[in-house]
C-alpha cells in the first residue's frame, strides 16, 4: 500500500527566495480587498498569509493546505498562542492532489503558487489528481470574477504556465495582470 507523498520540512519565511505569500498579502492590502474566501496552497511554517490577513482586519478568511507535518504543527502552535489568527485562518493537513470538491466551500480567490513543485510518481501510486485536474477542480469552486494567482518565481512555473495557457485558450481564465512575483487570472 503506497504512503502519502508528504513534504517533511518546515519552510521558514525567506522573502529573498520565496516572496509569494508576502506579495499576495501586499496585493490584498494594496487593492483594499476585503471579505473574501481564499484557498491557499502551501502555507509554509511561517503562516504569513494567515497572520497578515488576521492582522489586516479586512474580513478575508483563508483555508490553507499543507503536506508538511512540521508546518501543520507550527499552525497548531500559532493558533494556540494567537486564537485571533485561528478565527479567520484554518489549515488542514493532506495532499492537495487528493482534494474532494464536495468538501470545499465556494471560493473568491485561489493561490496555486507551488503548482507542479510537489507532484511526482508517488502521487500516481494512489491515483492523485494531476496539476491540470487540481487547477480545474479549484477553478470549478471559484466564483465568477474570482481570482487565481500563480508564482512566477516557482521552479515549476512552467507547469503552471502550461495549465493556465490551456484554461485561457478554453476561455475559462482571463489574464488579469501581475503584482510583483505573482501572475493573476480571473474566472469570467
Amino acid at each position: 500500500m503506497p504512503s502519502l507523498n508528504i513534504w517533511d520540512v518546515n519552510w521558514s519565511l525567506d522573502v529573498e527566495q520565496c516572496p509569494c505569500d508576502v506579495h499576495f498579502a501586499e496585493y490584498l492590502e494594496a487593492e483594499g480587498i476585503a471579505g473574501k474566501a481564499i484557498f491557499h496552497f502551501g502555507t509554509g511554517g511561517h503562516h504569513v498569509l494567515g497572520i497578515r490577513c488576521a492582522e489586516a482586519g479586512a474580513g478575508n478568511v483563508v483555508l490553507g493546505i499543507t503536506a508538511s507535518p512540521p508546518e501543520y504543527e507550527a499552525y497548531v502552535k500559532l493558533v494556540t498562542a494567537r486564537p485571533e489568527v485561528g478565527r479567520i485562518y484554518k489549515v488542514f493537513f493532506g495532499d492537495i492532489y487528493q482534494l474532494e470538491p464536495k468538501l470545499l466551500p465556494v471560493l473568491d480567490m485561489v493561490t496555486l503558487f507551488h503548482l507542479g513543485e510537489f507532484r511526482s510518481e508517488r502521487n500516481d501510486e494512489y491515483r492523485a489528481l494531476t496539476d491540470a485536474e487540481l487547477t480545474r477542480l479549484l477553478l470549478d469552486k471559484l466564483r465568477p470574477q474570482g481570482l487565481m494567482s500563480f508564482y512566477a518565481g516557482s521552479f515549476a512555473y512552467d507547469v503552471a504556465e502550461r495549465v493556465v495557457a490551456e484554461l485561457v485558450g478554453e476561455g475559462r481564465l482571463v489574464p488579469a495582470g501581475a503584482f510583483n512575483s505573482l501572475r493573476l487570472y480571473l474566472k469570467p
